[in-house]
């Protein structure tokens, strides 16, 4: 089976000033359709760099990378467009809503996007996504009346309306305290089950012992990719939670 995602000697290199900073020194990587991905590293490692390659948000210096057997780097901004809208769910550590918008038309919003018009009715489409992540009576609320917790998972449903195959999270704990980082996991790791393809960002041990496989950088290479040893169950540590309680 061919991965999903394959990267080849992936560089990306910015230039400060005079100063070129050496973000991606030659990356390869290879994503199976299914697999649950940490990416991990200090400040400076490459670990965002790489993230918005994946999620074309950016181009790089050299290098390959393929998405679905499709050679991105061929790609025309359009087209690159196109990708980021059909195939690639967002996550960020800021939840990014907009406050005076609901839930469901923050969820809406991707939907606007797309040129191809895929999804036909995009409020009921909104309704699905927050209802895969629990929050179907929280629909007409806004991101005020919300807790951090449940603006993230706004932020999920927003990231999963286009229907993606890959899901790409940057910190999506970042702002969120330990339980509520439990809850969010549990939502990552149910999407996992019903198949969904999902990297995080994460500097988080705890949180990276949620996911599957845990690919770890260093100076813009990878120092070590290999299977979590034992994967924390996230609705686990959240009943025990309530039974202490």
């Amino acid at each position: 089976m061919k991965p999903v995602i394959q990267t080849k000697e992936l560089k990306k290199i910015y230039n400060v000033g005079e100063i070129k900073v050496h973000a991606l020194r030659g990356v390869d990587l290879a994503v199976h359709a299914g697999e649950f991905i940490a990416i991990m590293g200090a400040s400076g490692s490459g670990k965002s760099t790489l993230m918005n390659l994946l999620g074309c948000l950016d181009e790089p210096t050299s290098g390959s990378y393929y998405l679905d057997d499709m050679d991105v780097s061929s790609l025309s901004r359009d087209e690159y467009a196109d990708i980021r809208n059909q195939k690639i769910g967002f996550v960020f550590q800021g939840f990014n809503l907009l406050p005076r918008t609901t839930a469901l038309e923050n969820v809406e919003l991707p939907l606007f996007y797309d040129r191809n018009h895929r999804i036909k009715n995009p409020q009921e489409a909104a309704r699905q996504a927050l209802d895969r992540v629990g929050l179907s009576d929280r629909v007409d609320h806004y991101p005020n009346q919300l807790s951090g917790g449940q603006q993230q998972r706004v932020a999920i449903a927003r990231a999963l309306v286009n229907q993606p195959s890959i899901l790409l999270a940057d910190e999506p704990t970042g702002n969120l305290d330990s339980r509520t980082s439990v809850e969010v996991m549990s939502v990552f790791q149910e999407l996992n089950e019903q198949g969904m393809t999902i990297l995080i960002v994460t500097h988080e041990d705890d949180i990276s012992s949620y996911t599957r496989r845990i690919v770890k950088m260093r100076d813009g290479l990878i120092l070590n990719d290999g299977p979590v040893e034992k994967q924390i169950i996230a609705q686990t540590v959240l009943e025990m939670t309530r039974e202490a309680d």
